[in-house]
């Protein structure tokens, strides 16, 4: 009865280790910010909903949230515009949108690996192949050209990029930014650039692979800025000549995004900024804490991310990270191996430090322990 399609797509191994949790164990695992939504954002959408714009909108999003989600990208393209803007549920969806819209039975998509866990499979609900491209630890998780050029056939369709990066932290320098568009451009490679932590850098600055090429599709989401991850909202920003497309495939998907969040996130990008920023210096001072005391614990080491909110240490305990991240869920900590991010995750847990500093304190101490009881050191 299920179609092939589905049965070769797994859940993703965050998803399997968050259901399996305990009700009180410390959350380490999913990548959503502790904050609540900015007051404003919380007071727009109890406002909506109150005021009755509870109904369809345009499938393609509300015009002034269009128009003010242009405006943020002014700055590096003075000719953006709403037509250059598609509002979806999520970046997740978007993704997924962005996937069929651009990739045909048979290509083949170059994603990061370490990479998030939904790229390979929405290449493969697309009908393409996902060809992984290494980021070495050892080279703080930046591409290595030569290996891109390696992985280029006459199917090679499109690069999927991502910074910050999510699992590693990494953010790609400028110069690595000017060099991905070169390579895609010198390939006939479009771009997906998921840039949903844009706003969550500590070290060096975050460029956008938006106006660098006339073959970007950048994905975006609210849900890590104001912190309204279960509103299930984000956008795409394309070209021109490809948004109806886009379109078409988000009204298929969706019909339209919910009215009432996106009346929500329009006051967000009006006021919420300040609280941006406090949640974003939050995370830099829990960034330090977590770092800190990874590499005080026998058997771990942490590169420091750059950006997002996720330590991607490196394991050195018997067993392989799915089992050391099922003992780890057995004693209250829910972590991801990394193995759930491609091969080259093999070896590594994602931690994620969007969670309090008292529960980030209490997470160490479990690893601590378990770092004791099996020897390490």
């Amino acid at each position: 009865m299920v179609s092939q399609r589905v049965r070769d797509i797994e859940i993703s191994g965050i998803r399997k280790m968050f259901e399996a949790a305990p009700p009180d164990a410390i959350n380490l695992g999913l990548g959503e910010p502790d904050f609540d939504p900015p007051k404003s954002v919380v007071d727009a959408l109890c406002e909506a909903v109150r005021g009755g714009k509870n109904h369809y909108g345009p499938s393609a999003g509300l015009p002034a949230l269009r128009d003010a989600i242009a405006a943020r990208y002014h700055g590096i393209d003075p000719e953006v515009n709403r037509d250059n803007i598609i509002v979806t549920a999520g970046g997740s969806q978007g993704l997924f949108a962005t996937a069929l819209a651009l990739y045909e039975n048979g290509d083949e998509v170059l994603i990061p690996d370490p990479g998030f866990v939904l790229y390979a499979p929405h290449a493969r609900l697309a009908g393409a192949t996902a060809v992984p491209y290494p980021l070495d630890e050892g080279h703080g998780y930046q591409p290595d050209f030569d290996e891109l050029e390696k992985k280029v056939t006459s199917r090679t369709r499109a690069i999927v990029v991502n910074s910050p990066s999510n699992p590693t932290g990494a953010v790609f320098s400028p110069t690595t930014v000017d060099r991905l568009v070169t390579f895609a451009e010198a390939n006939g490679l479009a771009i997906v650039s998921d840039e949903v932590y844009e706003e969550m850098v500590y070290d060096g600055r975050f460029t956008s692979f938006w106006g660098k090429s006339d073959r970007v599709v950048v994905v975006h989401s609210f849900s890590k800025m104001f912190a309204m991850t279960g509103w299930r909202l984000g956008f795409l920003v394309a070209p021109r000549a490809l948004t109806p497309d886009l379109n078409k495939v988000s009204y298929h998907l969706i019909a339209c995004p919910s009215t009432p969040a996106q009346v929500a996130a329009l006051a967000g990008l009006a006021d919420a900024g300040e609280a941006m920023r406090a949640m974003v210096k939050e995370f830099r001072i829990r960034r330090a804490l977590i770092v800190r005391e990874l590499n005080r614990i026998p058997g771990l080491s942490c590169v420091p991310p750059s950006g997002a909110f996720y330590a991607f240490p490196k394991v050195d305990w018997p067993g392989t990270a799915p089992e050391i991240a099922g003992a780890l869920l057995k004693r209250g900590l829910i972590s991801t191996p990394g193995d759930a991010f491609g091969a080259l995750g093999a070896g590594h847990l994602r931690l994620s430090f969007a969670a309090s500093r008292p529960n980030l304190r209490r997470a160490m101490a479990i690893l601590r322990r378990y770092a004791s009881d099996v020897g390490a050191g």
